[in-house]
């Protein structure tokens, strides 16, 4: 049995203006409002029970401002390839204006119009997801909501489409693991979350 078994931490950034306005929000290198700031000092709280083998970042400011107030930019690897999915032109749209332009439209399975397609953003967290089993102990990934979802439905070997049921709020984390440390389950263990896990 592995003394040090591999536990994904997916976190998401604390609140943004458009995450209150609904907009969505891709590459727009939006900051944290002054909610999503108190937000990741609950996050600061939380992530200090915790001891990380390894710190990955996106690069866009929301991500590096959670991940400084919760404690760990400094040791921190910044990575274009956590950055959240890229939205096209439906960046700064909400769901409703896109409903108007394409009726019928479902974000995970039609993907945006313009942007990075459901079997690019597949590929890219196919891609973190093999890195991550090279790693041991717990790992943190400050990152978007789509591509935590997008993360977490593919560890679990589902299509990108799952991803829609894996709700994930502003300033929580999900945790990625193995049932029983056995490898050849992969599981979701604890998710969207502003809270500590229960621990046995």
């Amino acid at each position: 049995m592995n003394s040090n078994p591999l536990k994904i931490f997916l976190v998401r950034h604390g609140q943004t203006a458009w995450t209150v306005s609904g907009q969505y929000t891709g590459f727009t290198d939006i900051e944290l409002s002054v909610n999503g700031q108190a937000e990741a000092q609950n996050l600061r709280q939380l992530l200090s029970h915790y001891t990380f083998s390894y710190v990955f970042c996106s690069p866009l400011q929301r991500a590096v401002q959670t991940c400084s107030i919760a404690g760990l930019v400094e040791h921190a690897c910044i990575r274009d390839e956590f950055s959240e999915w890229d939205n096209g032109r439906d960046e700064g749209r909400t769901p409703e204006q896109i409903q108007m332009l394409r009726p019928g439209w479902n974000f995970f399975r039609d993907g945006p119009d313009g942007g990075e397609s459901i079997d690019a953003i597949s590929q890219r967290a196919d891609r973190c997801l093999t890195q991550f089993r090279q790693l041991e102990g717990n790992v943190v990934v400050f990152s978007h909501a789509h591509f935590c979802r997008v993360l977490a439905a593919r560890w679990i070997h589902l299509p990108v489409w799952y991803a829609q049921h894996f709700v994930l709020d502003t300033a929580s984390f999900g945790i990625l693991s193995y049932e029983h440390e056995d490898i050849s389950r992969e599981s979701i263990s604890f998710w969207n979350s502003a809270v500590l896990e229960k621990r046995n």
